[in-house]
């Protein structure tokens, strides 16, 4: 059920859906995952242990939160937590994050040999995948959203950032905003990820690898259909105007 100009029309036949059923279950490219997705637009914060409210407990410990700032020399912590060990040049870092939908764009990391990792923190070569977060567009008072002319013009794949698109899912937003320049990894462990039951469809996913390119790249491919919506979208202003 999409509307009239937006790249999803492409494949607007009945024998290609853009969304389609994600039976196996699995976590795989195209997927819709949940996850908890900082927020980029504040100040990082960290927390220091600068005490215990019971001198025995070293599991517990009372902190103070301040700025993370990137030029500060970090501080020695003095006050071994065993709850929060922290190693040479690490920090806990403290910020804000939600639950959000996302797609999974990178899962073909290969494998690695456990006799090549004996004796190195797991950190050091656990296994990720890449996805990038969905916003919900509406302004419905539960949320933000983005103002009707801006969504028009991502609609109208005016910027390679973003990707306008409506999510098979329940109880969502109508519409909602892909975040490409948010490409980030998370962890593969089960309570890092939570698959949904819906995937895109190879033809839909090659759309977004499209748009993929032209942000990492600085263009489309020749042969590309989301260069021909763009042309066809400047015609149809041409026509109005």
């Amino acid at each position: 059920m999409y509307p009239d100009y937006c790249v999803q029309q492409i494949i607007a036949d009945p024998k290609n859906n853009w969304w389609v059923r994600n039976e196996e279950g699995t976590l795989c490219r195209g997927a819709i995952v949940f996850s908890f997705v900082p927020h980029f637009d504040q100040t990082p914060y960290t927390f220091e242990p600068i005490g215990r409210t019971a001198a025995t407990e070293h599991n517990r410990a009372d902190i103070k939160v301040e700025p993370l700032k990137v030029d500060r020399p970090l501080k020695q912590v003095a006050l071994p937590v065993a709850a929060a060990p922290l190693y040479r040049g690490e920090v806990w870092a403290a910020y804000k994050a939600k639950r959000r939908p996302c797609l999974v764009l990178g899962d073909n990391a290969a494998a690695v040999d456990k006799s090549l990792t004996r004796g190195m923190p797991k950190s050091s070569s656990a296994s990720t995948v890449l996805v990038a977060p969905y916003y919900g567009a509406d302004k419905d008072g539960t949320r933000a959203g983005y103002n009707k002319d801006f969504v028009e013009r991502i609609r109208h794949c005016e910027y390679p950032q973003f990707i306008w698109d409506m999510l098979p899912l329940k109880d969502g937003p109508e519409a909602s905003i892909l975040r490409l320049d948010q490409l980030q990894p998370i962890g593969t462990h089960y309570n890092s990820y939570k698959v949904s039951d819906f995937k895109l469809s190879k033809i839909a996913l090659e759309i977004v690898d499209d748009v993929l390119k032209w942000l990492i790249w600085g263009g489309l491919p020749e042969e590309s259909d989301v260069l021909a919506y763009k042309e066809l979208i400047i015609e149809v202003r041409k026509e109005d105007s």
